[in-house]
């Protein structure tokens, strides 16, 4: 006979909440460890993948410092699985998991290698900026997983709003992230690499500077309208997103002038999952009523 489900699943919320925040933080740290990697010019710190030298899979002295910095965040991913794998069983094992917490459960911790998969793919490439991308977007859908799962659980998620004002809130989100691409797109054709000898994708870097700029005008534009259309807890996590991206836009005009140093470069990538996670929150927050 298997197991009854009060036997099986004996997680409380507020347990399954403590998984969600770490894997939450987990994946954005990622972000700022992957972005360390290439800004330091890490990115072949370990030259080949899964091991970090054809011999060993782990660095030698030879390597310095950029294999340790490389392989650091490799483990890290490690880690993130084991965080990943925890949330899960928790949330297996909670008795009011509905089956999108669980799919969105399941989907991260699948995700997860599939991204280190990924990154050793930007290895073998010699670090192909177009692949180094592909890096980063997964890492941002696997913020949004986290922060979907997160509000789920936290029961954020039952708010409803005018239909207006809920498309607002929608088409910010969508030129959020195609403001997020076009700012891999931007990395891509600057001086960020993550090795003297990487490849660039050969675009105009102030072109596409001035094209994501004008992008994230455009999204700061729809937090004001949605800022001004809602009210009560909506409009609260509105403002947030508008703090947030505002801040997130003075540090990126800054490090443009300032010619791209290494850490407000690093600052701005985290701000930019930051961003992603309460702007995702906000769209939970403001889906439409029922006409």
């Amino acid at each position: 006979m298997g197991m009854s489900t009060a036997s099986r699943r004996t997680v409380s919320r507020a347990t399954v909440e403590k998984w969600a925040w770490a894997n939450l933080v987990a994946n954005t740290l990622i972000i700022l460890t992957g972005g360390l990697v290439r800004l330091t010019s890490s990115g072949l710190g370990c030259p080949t993948w899964p091991r970090c030298t054809d011999e060993s899979f782990v660095p030698h002295g030879a390597l310095g410092w950029h294999g340790v910095i490389e392989f650091g965040n490799r483990t890290l991913t490690y880690a993130l699985m084991v965080i990943a794998i925890g949330t899960l069983i928790a949330t297996w094992r909670w008795l009011d998991a509905t089956r999108l917490q669980l799919r969105l459960a399941l989907g991260i911790a699948i995700g997860i290698p599939f991204q280190g998969v990924i990154g050793g793919i930007t290895v073998l490439t010699d670090l192909n900026p177009w692949i180094v991308s592909l890096h980063l977007v997964l890492s941002m859908a696997l913020v949004v997983a986290a922060t979907v799962f997160l509000a789920g659980v936290r029961r954020e998620d039952e708010e409803r709003v005018p239909r207006t004002p809920a498309l607002v809130v929608r088409a910010a989100f969508l030129v959020l992230l195609v403001a997020i691409y076009l700012g891999t797109i931007v990395t891509g054709s600057g001086p960020h690499a993550g090795d003297a000898d990487a490849p660039r994708n050969g675009l105009d870097p102030a072109w596409w500077s001035r094209t994501h700029a004008i992008s994230v005008w455009v999204f700061i534009a729809l937090v004001v309208a949605a800022v001004v259309m809602l009210h009560g807890r909506a409009r609260r996590a509105a403002v947030l997103v508008l703090a947030v991206g505002l801040a997130q836009g003075l540090i990126g005009y800054v490090q443009y002038f300032t010619d791209l140093p290494w850490v407000l470069v690093a600052v701005h990538l985290v701000g930019a999952a930051v961003l992603l996670a309460v702007a995702t929150r906000l769209v939970l927050l403001a889906r439409p009523a029922a006409s």
